[in-house]
């Protein structure tokens, strides 16, 4: 009891000790701003090229995908997804698939609400660019001078970390430094004043390390800029403007949904409902958003253009330019090793070269969530799919998707007809 008492008012006082901090970062950031380093890439959007497929093809891809979609949920024993396709500013396939658990079979619809994990990065990084256009923030402003009590084993890279490094993952750190920590519930102000004692794989700009905890420092800056939480400056800024009115953040507000997916893991050789973890929630720019597959049916239509009034074409531009080099993304799924020829990330976003086609990508994935989303943006094309499990099937049903459109060599990515390790259930 007494090791209990002791921990939380630990927690308490660096809370405290943290908020005290940023309250006089931000005015001292306010008297100082930055020297230039390191900008933000801005490009020009690429013309829509003319091999976009007819309607009557891009109407029987979306069928296509619709029937993949039912035989994942049959034959690999699923429990819910939901997925849409877009064209332009056209919805070509927007439905959910199979249950939201699979103790009550309670169907998944469109406005059932997934965890998005890692999607989440690319609000982080569409919001920052938003506050950098108002001047608020430049993309070489330095952590420091918002967080001075932040630190870094390297003092100098320390000093010099921007805005831009922590939204492209060029902390200099090892990729996801304390991850397991937070999952075994520690909190984030304790983790951020672990980062110190990290040994650094370079300076802070200058390598690719993917970080949660890290990249969540976001939400600080954004609480020392403008006055207000992360989650209410995103949900002000982009869900409502965009009409994302399933869009939220946090466990509550998931729970709180009429219909919403309910996480399913392994469990006795079939796919059992657990409640959502909270761990993740608490770094809100790396995983905290969840949403309707109409809701980010809307994002990703405004991710390819087709809200101006909230997303900007050059806005747009700058936070899809890639920035540094992932070859780690090179690896691991059949589709990736033979489709992906070169791979960096941009500001929330990954950018791919897939089959010689600009992609811009994100996964994500917690307990018992998975998701992904593509765009094609020089055809003004885009896919996403969510489910509430950890099967790794759906997440090739992008890359079937991307080829059939794109018209590449057909290939089985889904490989439903070959059992895995776990049997059907994969």
């Amino acid at each position: 009891m007494k090791h209990k008492v002791l921990r939380r008012l630990s927690i308490w006082f660096v809370t405290i000790f943290t908020g005290t901090l940023l309250l006089l970062g931000s005015a001292n950031a306010a008297k100082s701003v930055a020297p230039a380093s390191r900008s933000a890439k801005t490009v020009t959007p690429a013309p829509v090229r003319s091999s976009i497929p007819t309607e009557r093809e891009q109407k029987a891809l979306a069928e296509r995908i619709e029937r993949r979609a039912e035989d994942i949920l049959r034959i690999a024993k699923g429990s819910g997804m939901a997925i849409a396709i877009t064209q332009g500013d056209t919805v070509l396939l927007e439905r959910g698939f199979g249950v939201t658990d699979t103790t009550t079979g309670e169907k998944v619809s469109t406005d059932t609400v997934f965890r998005l994990a890692s999607l989440s990065k690319a609000f982080a990084g569409t919001l920052t660019a938003m506050l950098v256009d108002e001047g608020a923030l430049r993309w070489d402003s330095r952590i420091i001078d918002y967080l001075p009590a932040f630190k870094l084993r390297n003092i100098h890279s320390a000093q010099n970390l921007t805005v831009q490094d922590i939204l492209s993952h060029r902390v200099g750190l090892p990729h996801n430094a304390f991850d397991r920590q937070l999952e075994e519930d520690e909190p984030y102000p304790l983790l951020v004043a672990k980062l110190g004692e990290v040994d650094s794989t370079c300076d802070a700009g200058d390598c690719y390390g993917y970080q949660n905890i890290a990249f969540s420092l976001t939400a600080d800056i954004v609480f020392a800029t403008t006055g207000h939480f992360y989650s209410q400056q995103v949900e002000k800024r982009i869900f409502h403007p965009l009409g994302m009115y399933t869009a939220t953040y946090g466990r509550d507000a998931l729970e709180s949904n009429d219909s919403w997916a309910r996480p399913h893991v392994r469990q006795r050789g079939r796919w059992t409902p657990v409640r959502p973890k909270e761990t993740y929630y608490r770094i809100p720019p790396a995983a905290g958003v969840n949403a309707s597959i109409h809701d980010l049916s809307l994002w990703m239509r405004a991710q390819l253009g087709h809200a101006p009034d909230v997303l900007s074409p050059d806005l747009l531009a700058t936070v899809h330019a890639p920035l540094v080099s992932t070859p780690d993304q090179l690896r691991g799924s059949s589709w990736r090793r033979k489709r992906l020829r070169d791979a960096h990330y941009a500001l929330g976003w990954r950018v791919y070269d897939y089959g010689g086609h600009h992609l811009v990508y994100h996964a994500g994935a917690v307990q018992g969530y998975r998701a992904v989303m593509g765009l094609l943006p020089e055809h003004d094309f885009g896919i996403v799919i969510v489910w509430n499990s950890e099967s790794g099937v759906p997440g090739a049903l992008l890359a079937t998707a991307l080829d059939q459109y794109l018209k590449l060599p057909s290939e089985d990515w889904l490989q439903l007809d070959k059992p895995s390790r776990n049997g059907w259930l994969r």
